[in-house]
């Protein structure tokens, strides 16, 4: 339950007895940043604490639905039906071996864009049909396409605050002021509250003195807290996928599984939750 904590720079005090939901969107418009890794780990970490996770795949290529063990060809129904009002997203989802549960994506994803574009209110259609399910979960965590196209702008509308991985080259952090210029747009149109809570080094070689480069120019350059610790480079995260778990099942012991399960209680203290339900 969340006793008390700050979203998007206003504190949250709930009622005695009711829980909040925190939606939290894994974006970043440039590809290979390890966006789906995120979201799969975190989602994994949060689950180990006791909380009870909702992931969204929101990207058409389906990676997380992949990585999760689900088959995104075999699908019935996915999140490209949901978002054009289809069905309730509560008919959609699908339950995972590593504990947490999944609105998935494939490659139908592609044409709701299209779709949405020409509609009323475009930039609601997740929040809106996620209103009916958040409550029962205490975290939502969405993987954001690789774009700032309309499926990422109806994530960044749908949350409560933003993590940004980032990898640490100097070509990946190009596209990060722009992703920021759009949070601050989305902040003044759809989502007032909106915060950042930070950039998330991943794919990160401590051995080499251009990765801590890179670290240092971005807490500069963008005024936003770069997390720690970074992420480290593994090829464990690229075995973890082939059999459908998280490297949190696969190498539960990895500096990079552990990694993420202090990021987990970092966002658990940030937003001042205790236990899940």
């Amino acid at each position: 339950m969340l006793t008390q904590g700050t979203i998007g720079g206003v504190r949250v005090q709930p009622a005695e007895g009711t829980t909040v939901t925190i939606t939290l969107a894994v974006a970043n418009q440039k590809g290979g940043v390890a966006k789906t890794t995120t979201v799969a780990s975190l989602g994994a970490a949060l689950t180990e604490l006791g909380y009870k996770v909702l992931l969204v795949d929101l990207d058409p290529q389906a990676c997380l639905t992949f990585s999760l063990g689900i088959d995104p060809d075999a699908l019935e129904l996915s999140v490209h039906d949901v978002l054009l009002g289809r069905v309730p997203a509560a008919m959609a989802l699908q339950q995972t071996d590593d504990g947490v549960t999944l609105l998935p994506a494939a490659i139908d994803l592609t044409g709701s864009e299209a779709r949405l574009v020409t509609r009323v209110g475009r930039e609601f259609a997740l929040r809106d049909a996620l209103a009916e399910i958040s409550a029962d979960f205490d975290w939502v965590l969405l993987d954001c396409s690789p774009s700032l196209g309309i499926l990422t702008l109806n994530a960044l509308t749908a949350a409560d605050t933003v993590l940004v991985p980032l990898q640490c080259e100097t070509l990946s952090h190009r596209g990060v002021g722009q992703l920021l210029e759009t949070i601050d747009e989305v902040r003044k149109r759809t989502n007032q509250e909106l915060d950042v809570v930070g950039i998330l080094p991943t794919l990160f070689d401590g051995r080499t003195t251009h990765a801590r480069a890179v670290l240092a120019d971005v807490a500069i350059r963008y005024s936003v807290p770069v997390l720690e610790p970074p992420v480290p480079k593994s090829v464990r995260f690229a075995e973890a996928p082939a059999v459908g778990r998280s490297i949190l099942t696969t190498a539960p012991t990895s500096r990079g599984a552990e990694a993420y399960r202090v990021h987990a209680r970092q966002l658990v203290a940030s937003m001042g939750r205790s236990r899940g339900r």
